[in-house]
């Protein structure tokens, strides 16, 4: 899943940006219109697409319309000049999954494109699999060093949630309003204590640790082998 697609009339940003990520590893094809961006996408398949907002013609946010009533599930990143909250805020609401500001940091685009491609793999396979650790959605099985751990339905959602968007932080009131039915009992320290048992049953993993993030809740790591 390395073949990313970018779409930006500023070629000198596209050309270096196409430059580095192919020295990154990636696939790149690149278009300098929503037009040319359309005919890439009939001819190759492609696992993500970033783009500009302000481009002639076609602008990006008609781009990604056009593109969420064929598919709802393909990852895209603006990179755009524009830092108002209403350009963002139209972005998240018609269905963008990152947004970056102009300059682009190259370094950063690759990690937000390394974490979108992940989520979307994980989303595709229902599946997460790393050196020490594999967990399926679809058999609700977890293991440790190849020997399936016991996690309750409960548990399980959890540590899926958490690993699905490593770093990403999620309060105690999120994962609670995710998890457990609002006519529960349980308080925001029941949400601890699932952690605790969590942390507890996959201590054998070294691939990944869950760290509390004071005073808002919890967070993935995922460790280098």
């Amino acid at each position: 899943m390395n073949r990313i697609l970018i779409v930006e009339d500023d070629m000198d940003l596209n050309i270096s940006a196409s430059a580095f990520l192919k020295r990154k590893g990636y696939t790149v094809f690149s278009a300098d219109s929503v037009a040319e961006a359309w005919d890439i996408l009939d001819e190759n398949q492609v696992y993500l697409i970033v783009s500009d907002i302000m481009m002639k013609n076609v602008d990006g946010f008609e781009f990604l319309k056009m593109l969420r009533e064929g598919d709802k599930n393909m990852p895209m990143l603006f990179m755009s000049a524009r830092d108002d909250i209403e350009a963002k805020t139209k972005g998240f609401k018609d269905g963008v999954d990152d947004y970056m500001v102009k300059p682009i940091n190259l370094e950063e685009l690759d990690l937000r494109i390394s974490a979108l491609l992940r989520r979307a793999e994980i989303k595709n396979t229902k599946r997460i699999e790393l050196y020490d650790f594999i967990m399926d959605e679809d058999e609700r099985s977890a293991y440790v060093n190849g020997n399936e751990i016991n996690l309750t339905s409960r548990e399980f959602d959890l540590l899926y949630k958490l690993l699905s968007y490593p770093k990403k932080t999620f309060t105690r009131s999120a994962l609670m309003a995710e998890f457990w039915p609002v006519e529960s009992d349980a308080t925001l320290r029941t949400v601890d204590v699932f952690i605790t048992r969590i942390r507890d049953k996959t201590k054998g993993a070294t691939s990944f640790k869950i760290e509390t993030v004071h005073g808002l809740g919890y967070k993935a790591v995922i460790n280098g082998r």
